[in-house]
């Protein structure tokens, strides 16, 4: 096959010939780039572009050519190939994750980021519901959002757990202290008389069940509204999530505006759009994350599953939690858990609030007194670079005890970034650069940008790839028989079968920390239990929120105590001594042989060489594409097991606390069940005796047992996937024009035209 570069190849013809509109369109898609980075996408955008052009006339060469009643199911897979692959596109929505507690800052932050100060509700003397809020930009002139509710079945689940877990006479130990309506119990009265009025806490459930609601529930379950611009559609918004702040004013439920707020209870999560943005990407979906979860099951579901896809997140901690307070190392652990089993690959601690501070206190206690602070700026920024040391350390801390060294996110120059909305809008103290509001768009465009690049790389290989087989169709018998009697197939059946088994000793690598977790998790059980479970609040009524944690099997986003997970408390000792190790295995980096993408890459690079050996013997030296075709759709098949792996390692990692939680069940429900006197006490012994008994009986063991099935089936699901993948390779490199019944059009211009964009993007690289 000759491979003579093209005079022009298509990308430099689009260029050429692009007319003052389509400049205009891809300047408006960029407009949240600088010029520099605007060019990377625009050329990446030209060779996209061209690509599927390319893949556009060859599929319709096929069709033209060929017969469609009678075609070999070699011709049929090309072409299915063919029509994925022209209408795939070629950048997965990139999930950036603002996790933090109610008041934390998070939407004064994303207001800042997309330069709309008023756009989503913030937390003021009102409280904003608690749902997960999702942004993104979109192609409409409008601000639109989607309000999403729980379905009857849902709602029906949670109406009845909300009046289990209400206060019932005779069932406390001894009254509630005032200020219900600040702990679990208040907020579950809260939400059952904003739907059904005044002591709707004091109804019994298949009353409130027939009872009709204060306010209509759409029966989409969707609320859809919509506003030209920003502060419109915010004012539209407000009243569905928003609380209501007074429960007892009857005339509320007359009140549009104020009848509205009482849905939202039901309210599940939101989607938000907002128009092209000069400020974020097209293609960046922001996720607004409350710091725990919620007591209805599909909103803590979606809580839990929400943190685990997304690629980036902000760990969002106000300035003085983040001096004083744990909650943000809290959050810090939860972002690890999502690094280690989900798909996050970078994590960023974002302190809000920056320029709160008492200068008089603060000049008082700081210790470098020799250096002269003069004014307000000069301390808010002392203080705040301060504040970043200490974090970057402690965050390299947490992390280096379970990531390897070498990792990419512990050699991050940036990993905490102290903001302040407030003043980027009003510069009083601060600039904008100093507010850092800047620095954390760039960090979403370098995200963007290196993620664009990645994806592009993949979809023009793949589209080589396929060129490359159409075109291998149409090599001869000869190079055909000389593949054939190569060895190729048996060489590559014995490279799986010796990856199966590098496979096996990376995984053995957990068994004794697994052995040693679970060791130590039999001996610090009960501590687990009662750190948990019978903690010296300084709140009465921990009883109902322990009623709440049975009826959850165990895991409860308690609005007063955070997230309580027993079950992941129990499963916390395995877990410190496994993370190290497990990390190791899973990383993305090259590392040693230890890890499991070493033993993939060397896979597919003795395979790839074994290749390129038969290939220098091939009888036939002009026809490369059989050559070619082996190497790029060994890269293809290796790259998706890749992603798949990273898919199916969460379900490795949290087969723990699954396990536990499935043997311990029977007790959750047991105890849900208690009433009357001494009700606290009561549930506490079941749960305590029945740990007991299940420590005693191998509940730990069952737990290691779990995860290293769940390895086992990883790994067996890698060899299966490589052994047909490869074999369907082979085969199809295999078939000939001799052997099949079509005449195949020529397909050399297509793929030099798409070679030539593959070596250019090989060589691109973007600062």
């Amino acid at each position: 096959m000759s491979h003579k570069r093209p005079e022009s190849s298509g990308a430099m013809r689009e260029d050429i010939n692009e007319s003052p509109a389509k400049k205009k369109r891809s300047l408006d898609t960029y407009r949240a780039f600088v010029p520099k980075e605007q060019e990377f996408l625009k050329t990446y955008e030209t060779m996209e572009s061209t690509v599927r052009k390319v893949l556009n006339t060859t599929y319709e060469k096929l069709t033209n050519s060929l017969s469609q009643d009678n075609i070999s199911d070699e011709i049929k897979y090309l072409k299915n190939r063919l029509l994925t692959l022209k209408e795939k596109s070629s950048l997965d929505p990139i999930y950036i994750g603002l996790f933090g507690s109610t008041g934390a800052g998070k939407s004064s932050l994303f207001n800042a980021i997309i330069e709309q100060q008023f756009f989503l509700p913030v937390s003021g003397s009102q409280a904003c519901t608690s749902c997960i809020v999702q942004v993104s930009s979109s192609r409409s002139k409008n601000y639109e959002a989607k309000i999403h509710l729980l379905s009857l079945q849902e709602w029906k689940e949670e109406l009845k757990n909300l009046v289990e877990l209400v206060r019932k006479p005779g069932e406390e130990e001894e009254e509630e202290e005032e200020g219900k309506g600040e702990d679990d119990v208040g907020e579950a009265v809260q939400k059952l008389q904003a739907l059904y009025g005044r002591d709707a806490e004091k109804r019994p459930y298949e009353d409130l069940l027939r009872a009709k609601p204060l306010v209509n529930i759409p029966p989409a379950k969707c609320i859809r509204l919509e506003g030209a611009q920003a502060k419109e559609l915010s004012d539209k918004l407000d009243p569905y999530v928003r609380c209501q702040s007074d429960k007892d004013e009857e005339e509320a439920a007359l009140e549009e505006e104020k009848a509205k707020m009482r849905l939202w209870p039901l309210i599940k999560y939101m989607e938000v759009t907002i128009p092209k943005s000069d400020m974020i990407p097209e293609g960046v979906v922001f996720m607004d994350i409350p710091g725990t979860g919620d007591f209805n099951s599909k909103r803590d579901e979606m809580w839990k599953e929400s943190i685990n896809k997304c690629s980036v997140i902000w760990i969002i901690s106000d300035i003085e939690r983040a001096v004083g307070a744990k909650v943000h190392e809290v959050l810090l652990k939860e972002s690890i858990k999502a690094y280690q089993g989900g798909m996050c690959s970078d994590i960023a601690l974002v302190v809000t609030k920056s320029d709160k501070l008492h200068l008089k206190e603060y000049l008082r206690e700081r210790k470098e007194k020799h250096k002269p602070i003069e004014t307000r700026h000069d301390a808010i920024l002392e203080r705040n670079a301060s504040v970043k040391g200490k974090k970057i350390k402690g965050m390299k801390t947490k992390l280096g005890g379970i990531l390897p060294s070498d990792s990419e996110i512990l050699n991050k120059a940036d990993l905490v970034y102290t903001v302040s909305a407030k003043e980027y809008w009003r510069e009083k103290y601060m600039n904008k650069e100093e507010t850092e509001i800047p620095k954390l768009r760039k960090y979403i465009r370098n995200i963007f940008l290196k993620e664009k690049k990645k994806l592009l790389m993949d979809y023009v290989t793949e589209a080589l790839s396929i060129v490359l087989l159409a075109e291998n169709f149409n090599s001869t018998r000869d190079t055909v028989n000389h593949y054939q009697q190569s060895g190729l197939e048996g060489f590559v059946e014995d490279k799986i079968e010796a990856l199966e088994k590098e496979i096996e000793k990376c995984f053995a690598q957990l068994e004794q920390p697994l052995n040693e977790g679970v060791k130590q998790a039999k001996l610090s059980h009960q501590k687990a239990f009662s750190r948990l479970l019978t903690r010296d609040t300084g709140y009465q009524g921990f009883h109902m929120t322990l009623k709440a944690v049975c009826q959850k099997n165990g895991v409860y986003a308690s609005r007063v105590f955070a997230r309580i997970d027993l079950n992941s408390a129990l499963a916390q000792p395995i877990y410190d001594k496994i993370d190290s190790m497990f990390a190791n295995i899973f990383r993305i980096q090259k590392g040693t042989r230890a890890s499991l993408k070493p033993c993939l890459d060397m896979f597919k690079d003795s395979v790839q060489e074994k290749i390129r050996e038969v290939g220098k013997k091939s009888p036939v030296t002009s026809e490369n594409c059989k050559l070619n075709f082996f190497i790029e759709e060994t890269n293809i098949i290796l790259r998706t097991l890749e992603r798949e792996i990273l898919k199916k390692k969460m379900a490795v990692y949290q087969s723990l606390p699954l396990s536990i939680q499935s043997d311990l069940k029977p007790y959750y429900e047991e105890a849900a069940k208690i009433q009357g006197p001494r009700s606290c006490q009561r549930m506490q012994n079941i749960l305590k005796e029945n740990i007991e008994k299940e420590t005693a009986v191998g509940m730990f063991e069952k737990a290691k047992e779990k995860m290293k099935m769940q390895l086992q089936e990883l790994k067996d699901s890698v060899v299966t996937k490589l052994q047909t993948d490869i074999s369907t390779m082979l085969k199809l490199a295999w078939s000939h024009r001799e052997e099949l019944t079509e005449r195949l059009p020529d397909l050399q211009d297509e793929y030099q035209e798409i070679e030539e964009i593959h070596k250019t993007l090989q060589r691109k690289r973007h600062s």
